[in-house]
């Protein structure tokens, strides 16, 4: 029987992966601590752990962009408290190579949730469906307020909501007025988000003979295609489409750039081909360590000098007559223009990622660049994280990583193959794909001037807002803001924290006790879009923190 008085309270409000990797690291270091605590979970979702984008009853046609070989969820645990190494849930049939759908990965995390409530000794966990509005604190505790009254009080609190309510950012706000009030008011146009994908699924059975556009070519996008392709009816085989009939009569996807994202290297032997060594490896931590105490340029700059050794090796292992300073240039252009380098059109380059990562072709000086700096993520997390550089100096960090992830968070090479077979036979066009300025009419939208084949009466949103506490539009956010307990990083940045995720508030002082991890962490942490961080280093500094906290200070019965 849990005695409520001497165990000590905790809140997590979410519970995605995000909160079920703080669950989990409490957990453990509850466990060694031999500390009883009673953790009140604030979910509005049905199901705790995988949250809304890996939810399990989602689409199975929405694929995870790494390969089951390379997630390490409940591998090191060693215990009785985690649920299980993700790979023995692979079916008979799956090896690494295959890319699981979201929707596995979900089930697994629910089920991980499901084995803390049970399994977990120490920890007493009541979950909530309710969506927590406000948070005061009162005689050094947290009382938190729902639609349904108040609960409290609290010694710990820790946010780790996902993705906010955010504004729309001005062109989607214009596509909305267009469609509300405008000239398309009373056409049949249609704007909708990439997700949840059951819903663009089932709206999609209406738009058949229709031409639909995308915002967006990243990793979304290729969820859409299938969506509005595989989810219709179509199918692939013998190295072609083919269609149901009940598809879209055109597929338009644009993006700033106009380039998708390039496919992983295919297979775990293609892959070993980009490792970086342990010596460079060491190289680049010294290098990250130095660069966050500098100015934003020379802190690039230093960042970008570790790549420098191991892209030259490895293209000389491929074969590749790399004329010298060749990757100088390279990384120099990526620092000031990230993307400049790529010149090629859409479909071409499109063509050429799918051959590098075949190994059929060999790798471009990017290619190798941003699989090395794939393979160093962990690392840069692990320097960055707890480093508290200057403001200008994470910016310019995170920005670099930014424009890196067009190689380092591609996708599978089958998802790339089939967006070209669509291309290949006619369903998906690419011609207004880079950077179209895109005209309102009575019928929607259209790409392209003077072109009316880039028309389109469906807009499908497929980008996700930033994580910017300046946009955010979550009501516990905006209170929490407006007492002072959040303040921003900086400008198009997350909130300021303690590497402990201790919320820094107005008077530039940590709130004891109250904390927030996940993607509205951007600046003071780096890579907040990976699964693997969700149950890494910044987790178990929080859990270390509070536990640490709950036993310097119990809170009075």
């Amino acid at each position: 029987m849990l005695d409520q008085g001497k165990a000590g309270r905790v809140a997590i409000i979410g519970m995605g992966p995000r909160g079920l990797g703080a669950l989990d690291a409490l957990a453990r270091r509850a466990t060694e601590l031999e500390q009883e605590l009673q953790v009140d979970v604030f979910e509005t979702g049905n199901i705790p752990g995988p949250g809304p984008n890996f939810h399990p009853d989602q689409s199975d046609l929405c694929l995870l962009n790494i390969p089951l070989r390379s997630i390490e969820l409940g591998d090191a645990a060693g215990d009785d408290i985690g649920p299980g190494r993700l790979a023995d849930w692979a079916e008979d049939g799956e090896d690494g190579e295959t890319y699981p759908p979201r929707a596995f990965l979900g089930a697994y995390l629910a089920r991980w949730y499901s084995h803390l409530e049970t399994a977990a000794p120490y920890l007493h966990i009541t979950h909530h469906r309710q969506f927590i509005r406000d948070i005061r604190g009162q005689s050094g505790a947290w009382y938190l307020r729902g639609q349904e009254g108040a609960y409290g009080p609290f010694e710990e609190v820790l946010l780790t909501q996902g993705q906010p309510e955010t504004d729309p950012d001005p062109q989607i706000a214009r596509w909305q007025d267009h469609l509300q009030t405008g000239t398309a008011k009373e056409s049949s146009a249609e704007l909708i988000a990439a997700y949840p994908a059951n819903r663009l699924m089932a709206a999609a059975q209406a738009w058949r003979g229709r031409n639909v556009a995308i915002r967006g070519l990243g990793l979304s996008t290729l969820d859409v295609l299938r969506l509005l392709t595989l989810g219709q009816g179509g199918h692939f085989a013998e190295g072609q489409y083919h269609p149901s009939g009940d598809e879209p009569a055109r597929i338009l996807p644009f993006s700033l750039d106009g380039h998708a994202p390039v496919p992983k290297p295919d297979t775990a032997e293609l892959d070993a081909r980009f490792n970086p060594t342990d010596a460079e490896t060491r190289s680049f931590e010294r290098e990250l360590a130095a660069a966050l105490r500098l100015d934003p340029k020379s802190a690039v700059a230093h960042v970008a000098q570790s790549l420098l050794a191991p892209t030259y090796r490895i293209l000389s292992e491929a074969g590749v007559d790399c004329a010298e300073g060749s990757v100088e240039a390279w990384l120099e252009t990526e620092r000031e223009h990230p993307g400049a380098q790529e010149c090629n059109p859409p479909v071409a380059a499109l063509r050429h990622g799918i051959e590098m990562a075949m190994g059929t072709r060999p790798p471009s000086p990017g290619y190798v660049i941003g699989q090395v700096w794939r393979k160093w993520q962990n690392t840069l997390r692990q320097g960055f994280n707890p480093g508290q550089p200057a403001v200008e100096t994470a910016h310019a960090l995170v920005g670099f990583d930014e424009g890196l992830k067009r190689f380092s968070y591609g996708p599978p090479v089958c998802a790339a193959r089939e967006m070209l077979m669509l291309i290949e036979v006619g369903l998906v066009d690419l011609h207004a794909a880079d950077d179209p300025d895109v005209l309102l009419t009575k019928e929607g939208w259209q790409l392209l001037p003077e072109d009316e084949s880039s028309a389109a009466s469906v807009m499908v949103d497929a980008v996700l807002p930033p994580p910017s506490l300046d946009r955010c539009r979550d009501p516990l956010i905006m209170a929490l803001r407006k007492r002072g307990h959040v303040t921003p990083f900086g400008e198009g940045m997350g909130a300021r924290m303690a590497p402990d995720g201790r919320l820094i508030g107005t008077d530039g002082h940590p709130r004891e006790g109250l904390s927030l991890l996940g993607r509205l962490a951007l600046g003071d942490v780096v890579a907040v879009d990976s699964i693997h961080d969700c149950f890494g280093a910044a987790s178990a500094r929080w859990a270390e923190g509070a536990a640490s906290r709950l036993v310097r200070r119990p809170l009075a019965a």
